[in-house]
């Protein structure tokens, strides 16, 4: 790791005021960091802090936050302060890449003085914003022995290459962040089991039956429209018995993968029960959610699943739609409602939309 040396001067006078007073800025900062972080459980909320507090410690020029996605095993920039903002905020970066990827893979500090003589320095970044990188800290955030990701400063506000003595603050601002952060993502995940399908990762019947009765009582409060979409399946259980049920499992999670991607993000996806689906559409009238299930029913048709295995399977779906107030007073009739339209398609053609 690249060092600085810190100018060792006699602190008297009016640079050891100066510096006694910084001191007790930032013990100050780090209080009201602490409190903030520790009792806070939303990671938005949590981020915030960081992003407001690193500004007034540290005054760097251009600053950003990156997250570690496990999935992909690549670094994504959760906050981007500065020039060029905009034009790196849907850059990934991968483990062991640029000076970011590298603290993130080594879980190491690193402080750079000057990028032109760090081979790591990767100009990616920089060349997506337009921007001259001088100097760069970046220190990992690191929860029991797990790397989340990295805060990474760019160029001080003065011109001047950090030193020892940013690296010894920001690290410890990234020892609050990355407690909070790992409390956050472990209370997120323990929450998401209780809401989302295991396998399609939609939501599940449960958290859909209390979502719909806040749902009814809004559309009743504010006389808007709520619509309802149930979809079942065409010969699914042909495919288990065919290919197996590892098979339809993975052709499940296709399909909620394709119904996430065609319906709106206001809309919310259900698994209810084996192969059937709901898809509540707030604020929605009945004519365009036919519009949206005949849109859902051309690209599931359309669709070739389970590729990757070499099966090239086709599906279709019978789908019934149902709104309130229009066809049912309450959430249990809404769901009889759109249950009995999808029934009237099955026991007919099958692969096609009705309406209560």
């Amino acid at each position: 790791m690249t060092t600085v040396k810190i100018d060792k001067r006699n602190l008297t006078g009016d640079s050891g005021v100066a510096l006694t007073n910084q001191r007790q800025f930032q013990l100050a900062v780090f209080n009201e960091i602490g409190k903030t972080l520790a009792s806070s459980l939303d990671l938005k909320e949590i981020l915030n802090v960081v992003m407001t507090k690193i500004s007034a410690l540290l005054k760097p020029k251009n600053w950003s936050l990156l997250l570690l996605d496990e999935d992909t095993d690549e670094l994504r920039f959760e906050i981007v302060v500065g020039d060029g903002a905009e034009k790196i905020r849907n850059l990934r970066l991968k483990l062991g890449e640029g000076v970011a990827g590298w603290v993130a893979k080594e879980k190491k500090p690193l402080l750079v003085p000057d990028v032109s003589k760090d081979p790591r320095f990767s100009k990616k970044a920089d060349e997506a914003s337009s921007f001259v990188t001088k100097s760069i800290i970046c220190v990992p955030l690191v929860n029991r022995d797990k790397c989340l990701g990295v805060i990474e400063l760019i160029n001080n506000v003065e011109d001047e290459s950090f030193g020892d003595e940013d690296l010894l603050v920001l690290t410890t601002l990234a020892d609050y962040t990355a407690i909070a952060i790992g409390n956050a993502i472990f209370f997120n995940k323990i929450h998401e089991l209780t809401i989302k399908d295991d396998l399609t990762k939609l939501y599940n019947s449960r958290f859909m039956q209390s979502r719909l009765e806040y749902e009814i009582e809004r559309a009743r409060r504010f006389h808007h429209p709520l619509s309802m979409i149930f979809l079942d399946l065409d010969y699914f259980k042909d495919v288990n018995d065919t290919h197996g049920h590892l098979a339809g499992s993975k052709l499940l999670v296709e399909i909620a993968g394709l119904i996430v991607g065609t319906i709106r993000t206001v809309d919310m996806a259900c698994r209810y029960g084996g192969d059937e689906f709901l898809i509540l559409m707030p604020d929605t009238p009945k004519a365009h959610a036919i519009v949206a299930a005949r849109k859902l029913c051309a690209a599931l048709k359309s669709a070739v699943f389970l590729k990757e295995e070499r099966l090239d399977l086709h599906l279709t779906g019978s789908f019934g739609v149902a709104s309130f107030p229009e066809d049912a007073s309450g959430k249990d009739e809404l769901i009889h409602k759109a249950d009995n339209a999808m029934y009237t398609v099955k026991n007919r053609t099958r692969d096609g939309v009705a309406a209560a």
